[in-house]
């Protein structure tokens, strides 16, 4: 008991997920244990993974239906990972159709232990050391995974496989360490905090993760089989550069801007199909292309996990809005592949499907500015409601005064104003005040034109700026 408690959170949540994660990357997604198997036993690989992600997307996406404390989400990661041990067995013996449901079956409650993380992230993880957090993670179950696809390829898939549900066991021992019932003082501290409009900045942020993933599930189908020939090269090598970039992505100075990095992934992305392209298929031109493009996905991977990370801290519940996040990196990647399958079936040259590649680029580089721009915005205002509810009324009204507008405010405009800056939607405006929603919309656009901006976003935003609200 003693040792328990002597044992940091933070550092137990990165160890339960890190192991936990290691076997979704070795065994159902991007290791070498299943298309090992697979292999060995002559069936295709493609119907396989795609129903593992499609009930890994599923239960991602539903987990947080369901899972609506601590306690619960602690419960469905351990129920998980037992009943993935139990969907495991089949396959140590002959395929059967017990090797497809096995996988459906692991996809879904491993979507949902994954999703459930998120109380734990949010609340064992100060907001300022979320990005090491996650970075943490990302680079530990990447190095388990080097590992167990180093012996699977050249000892054994079944002994990879092994090792891939150890790695789960050890996720559950860990998992149990982690306490389940928060303190009061933090339970408080979660309540205070606005829960309104943290649905707009969410769908951006899917849409940006999705766009930018499109290209690593291209890279899946198109340029990985395009090396397969080097196979003790790329058990080891693949992603090196990508826990490179994790590396460091989490050791930049705090006031170092992320957000300009992303540029440089882009062009790290766009340079890797060029290479792919223009280059053979040896061991150095591996390196390159490899280099490149996971160095890009190491990237982006931290930079959105980190703002998903952010979010927490201003939503209900956890589990839903880190598992629909993290749902958006499956369907981009579900997507990426079905186009990289679709471009190989019908065996485009290697400079065509470049162009493709380079074209999809092209349009997220064309995209990411705009997104970037409107995300990082509304997480701010996000930032000044949090710091605005937790005024006293004469600060908030001093804040309300401290602007200039083009004309006075009346008194019932200015007490829309303050619904509007506690993250009300028009229509609990409406219900409170005791008028109706379209009355609400029309003092909202006199609030709108009298201090000269267009949108809830930069009204806020522009009260954001004088205030210095932080």
């Amino acid at each position: 008991m003693i040792r328990f408690k002597v044992l940091n959170p933070r550092r137990l949540l990165v160890a339960a997920f890190s192991f936990s994660f290691a076997y979704l990357l070795s065994f159902l997604f991007e290791g070498q244990v299943l298309y090992g198997l697979l292999e060995t036993r002559g069936v295709n690989a493609s119907g396989y993974i795609l129903g593992a992600m499609i009930s890994h997307f599923m239960g991602l996406v539903s987990c947080g239906l369901f899972v609506k404390s601590r306690s619960a989400a602690k419960n469905i990661m351990l129920c998980g990972i037992g009943i993935c041990l139990v969907a495991a067995v089949p396959f140590f013996f002959t395929p059967s159709f017990l090797w497809m449901g096995g996988l459906i079956i692991s996809g879904y409650f491993s979507g949902c232990g994954v999703a459930a993380w998120g109380f734990f992230l949010r609340d064992f993880t100060p907001k300022n050391e979320r990005i090491k957090s996650c970075a943490d993670v990302l680079i530990y179950s990447n190095l388990l995974m080097i590992g167990i696809n180093v012996v699977a390829i050249n000892c054994s898939p079944v002994i990879g496989l092994a090792l891939a549900l150890l790695c789960l066991v050890f996720g559950m021992v860990f998992i149990l360490m982690l306490p389940a019932e928060k303190g009061n003082d933090q339970d408080e501290s979660i309540k205070s905090k606005p829960r309104g409009g943290i649905k707009n900045p969410l769908v951006l942020l899917c849409l940006f993760i999705f766009i930018i993933t499109i290209n690593s599930g291209l890279m899946y189908q198109v340029i990985n089989p395009a090396f397969k020939h080097l196979t003790e090269l790329t058990s080891w090598y693949w992603a090196v550069p990508y826990i490179a970039a994790l590396v460091i992505m989490r050791n930049l100075p705090v006031k170092a801007k992320r957000s300009k990095i992303m540029y440089i992934g882009m062009a790290m992305i766009m340079g890797a199909f060029i290479s792919f392209m223009v280059l053979k298929r040896n061991t150095a031109d591996y390196l390159i292309v490899d280099t490149l493009m996971l160095g890009a996905c190491g990237i982006f991977d931290l930079f959105w996990w980190s703002i998903l990370g952010e979010m927490l801290d201003y939503c209900k519940n956890p589990s839903l809005t880190f598992g629909i996040g993290l749902s958006a990196n499956v369907f981009g990647v579900l997507c990426g592949g079905v186009l990289g399958i679709a471009v190989t079936t019908i065996k485009l040259p290697g400079a065509e499907v470049a162009v493709i590649a380079l074209t999809l680029v092209c349009v997220t580089l064309v995209m990411l500015p705009p997104l970037n721009t409107r995300l990082v915005l509304l997480l701010k205002n996000h930032v000044y409601l949090a710091a605005y509810d937790n005024m006293s009324r004469s600060q908030q009204t001093a804040v309300v005064g401290g602007i200039k507008t083009l004309d006075p405010l009346t008194v019932r405009e200015q007490e829309v104003l303050q619904q509007i800056l506690l993250g009300k939607s028009n229509r609990k405006i409406a219900s409170d005040l005791f008028i109706s929603e379209s009355t609400v919309k029309t003092h909202t656009r006199n609030i709108f034109s009298k201090y000269d901006v267009t949108s809830r976003a930069e009204l806020i935003s522009t009260l954001l700026k004088n205030q210095n609200v932080e």
